[in-house]
């Protein structure tokens, strides 16, 4: 977790899945797992496990202890929608959405299906939810694009889309019904080029349809020396987030305890060895 993100466009971090799977080339050098993997083997270590997927439900209760209203990054170090983690488990991350609502949401996937599923079956009630923006990465053409279709047709209040890192050219998108879009270059060793054009090109759009847009970075082995300017100005541009005061403190110490409870009875099902594939995925 961190309270105060480097990430530009969210405040926080919350995390309680940790670890994924490369399924796409916006994965090949991935942050999260570049940043896990230097703690493999370190005992007590949050990533003793590296980059292994793993359950974190003590994690799950973080949300209620803030009580300033922040924009947080749900999974920054994982993706809440891989086929491993268990449904249940999902609902339970929603339910903290609910009830922590004066903060607002950004969950992001690279799997659109499993997101649009779900939200379309047991998580209904989240998709709902003005505070919680439900977004899919689009990193080019084959992979990215058809998540956007995916997304359309996903039960979501607010949609926005993760345009890193950006690796060619997407020509002109479709941004009926998106309200959000994030553009951004690789970054770190061996980060792949991004062009100008690609990105003008992105705004352009975005501006034309009204949808906010968001100019991240433009990426490199050293992104703060090429910074996160476009034509001489930033672009920081993001949906409208509801403005709600956080509960009193005695309430918000009754939620955390609900939410406690429900941290112990999901390592207590796993720890009585009734789901002893659930018990591997727990920290």
């Amino acid at each position: 977790m961190s309270v105060h993100s480097d990430i530009e466009w969210t405040d926080a971090t919350w995390n309680p899945v940790r670890g994924c799977t490369k399924i796409s080339p916006g994965c090949k050098h991935c942050y999260a797992e570049t940043f896990a993997e230097r703690f493999r083997g370190v005992p007590s270590h949050p990533y003793e496990h590296g980059f292994d997927l793993k359950l974190v439900p003590h994690k799950l209760v973080e949300p209620l202890t803030w009580p300033s209203a922040k924009t947080v990054f749900v999974n920054s170090m994982s993706d809440l929608f891989q086929r491993k983690v268990p449904l249940p488990y999902v609902e339970r991350v929603c339910k903290v959405m609910e009830v922590a609502d004066w903060h607002t949401y950004q969950v992001l996937t690279k799997r659109a299906e499993e997101m649009r599923d779900a939200l379309a079956g047991p998580l209904t009630f989240a998709g709902r939810f003005p505070h919680v923006w439900w977004g899919v990465s689009v990193e080019d053409r084959k992979y990215g694009l058809p998540r956007i279709d995916i997304l359309r047709e996903t039960h979501a209040a607010v949609r926005f889309l993760s345009v890193e890192p950006l690796l060619q050219d997407l020509g002109e998108i479709d941004l009926r019904e998106i309200d959000w879009v994030i553009v951004g270059g690789e970054s770190g060793r061996g980060a792949r080029p991004m062009e100008e054009g690609w990105v003008r090109s992105l705004r352009d759009q975005c501006e034309a349809a009204g949808v906010p847009f968001f100019f991240k970075q433009w990426g490199g082995e050293r992104k703060s020396k090429l910074g996160r300017e476009l034509d001489g100005r930033t672009h920081d541009a993001m949906p409208e987030r509801l403005v709600k005061p956080a509960p009193s403190p005695s309430s918000r110490a009754r939620s955390i305890e609900i939410v406690r409870e429900w941290s112990r009875e999901f390592v207590a099902k796993a720890s009585d060895k009734l789901d002893p594939a659930l018990q591997t995925l727990l920290f």
